[in-house]
């Protein structure tokens, strides 16, 4: 929804007073945190020590202690799918990945594209005013 406008419109453009704001860029608010997206392709993620693997893993180690870590992630058998999960947080058929992106089959569950109504990790922070 966009913001009312609180400027003055008027005969003459010398009488009136813009208003900016609602077309100014979101802006993350005040002591956001960073965000951190890690993938590791082809890593079995409970292999890794800070989840209680054998594989030591100091750096991940010091990311998973100091920050935010998820752990009920459902996974695909294969990349793409997999990756959309990650990317907007819903099912791999929902975001039309039943399958790996170049043996898409045109058919809405399984055509390779993420739909417009599945917002990306990246869409739903740069609306919130983060960026890179």
């Amino acid at each position: 929804m966009t913001k009312p406008f609180q400027g003055v419109v008027n005969l003459d453009i010398r009488d009136s007073k813009p208003d900016w704001e609602p077309y100014e860029q979101p802006k993350a608010p005040e002591g956001a945190p960073n965000v951190l997206f890690i993938v590791w392709d082809d890593v079995g993620f409970a292999a890794m020590e800070p989840w209680g693997g054998l594989i030591e893993t100091p750096t991940m180690n010091r990311l998973a202690q100091r920050g935010l870590t998820y752990t009920n992630m459902h996974t695909t058998a294969l990349c793409s799918p997999t990756r959309s999960c990650l990317m907007t947080g819903r099912n791999h058929t929902t975001n039309g990945m039943a399958c790996i992106s170049e043996a898409a089959i045109g058919f809405p569950n399984a055509n390779g594209h993420i739909p417009f109504e599945c917002a990306t990790v990246a869409e739903v922070l740069n609306e919130s005013g983060f960026n890179t």
